[in-house]
C-alpha cells in the first residue's frame, strides 16, 4: 500500500498578518524561510517522490527541504478564495456578520464569492490520489492548509461543521495511506520537522 505525508508550505508575510492567502502567489518570508531551513524530513519521507502546489511558498519549500525532484501539480493548489483574498478573516466575519456564520456553517459547502468551496478542493484530491495509489511508490506533497485539512475529511468523513477530529500542526507532516478509490487512511498526524521534535499521530485507520 502506498503512503502520502502532506507538508505545508512555510509562513509568509500574510500568514503573519493573518491574511487569507488562497492563489494569491506569497512568496516565504525572511522569516519562513530560516524557520523551513531549520525543518529536518524524518528518514522515510526524504527518499520519496515529490509533488508542490504550483505557488511559489510550495515550491520554495520542497527546495530548502531538498526534497527529490519536486514536481508542481494543479491539484495541489490552494483553495480558491475568489474576492476574499487578501482580506483578514476576523474582519471579514465582523464586516458580514450572520452571512458570514451562515456560510461558515455549510462546512464543506463554504464558498468565498467567487470562489471555490472545500468540497471542490477534496473532489480534485481524491482524484490525484486515485491516480496515484496503484503505484505502490510513497510520496512527499509539499501543499497548503486547505489541501491538508481536505486529506482529513477523506480520511475521518469530517464535514467542516465542527473542530476537525484530530488537532494538525504546521511545522510536521500528516502521512495517509492512500487507496485506489481516492480515499485515504490515517497513518500518522503531526511527525515532527523539528529537530528533537516527538509529536506524533494516533495510527487511525479510519475513512470516509
Amino acid at each position: 500500500m502506498s503512503w502520502i505525508a502532506f507538508i505545508r508550505h512555510g509562513p509568509t508575510a500574510w500568514n503573519a498578518e493573518g491574511r487569507i492567502q488562497g492563489r494569491t502567489d506569497v512568496p516565504l518570508s525572511p522569516e519562513g524561510r530560516d524557520e523551513v531551513a531549520r525543518w529536518r524530513l524524518p528518514d522515510e519521507l526524504s527518499a520519496a517522490r515529490c509533488r508542490t502546489s504550483p505557488l511559489g511558498r510550495a515550491r520554495e519549500t520542497a527546495a530548502l527541504l531538498g526534497l527529490h525532484e519536486p514536481r508542481p501539480d494543479a491539484a495541489l493548489i490552494e483553495m480558491d478564495w475568489g474576492t476574499w483574498e487578501g482580506a483578514v478573516l476576523g474582519e471579514l466575519r465582523v464586516a458580514l456578520g450572520e452571512a458570514m456564520a451562515a456560510n461558515e456553517q455549510r462546512g464543506l459547502d463554504f464558498q468565498p464569492p467567487g470562489g471555490e468551496s472545500p468540497r471542490a478542493v477534496r473532489r480534485r484530491l481524491r482524484r490525484f490520489v486515485a491516480a496515484r495509489a496503484a503505484s505502490d511508490q510513497p510520496l512527499v506533497a509539499v501543499t497548503h492548509k486547505g489541501v491538508i485539512r481536505a486529506a482529513l475529511s477523506l480520511a475521518t468523513a469530517w464535514d467542516m461543521r465542527a473542530k476537525p477530529p484530530f488537532k494538525l500542526r504546521w511545522d510536521c507532516a500528516h502521512v495517509f495511506d492512500m487507496q485506489n478509490d481516492g480515499t485515504l487512511l490515517l497513518r500518522r498526524l503531526n511527525v515532527s520537522l523539528v529537530a528533537g521534535g516527538r509529536r506524533r499521530a494516533p495510527r487511525g485507520r479510519s475513512r470516509s
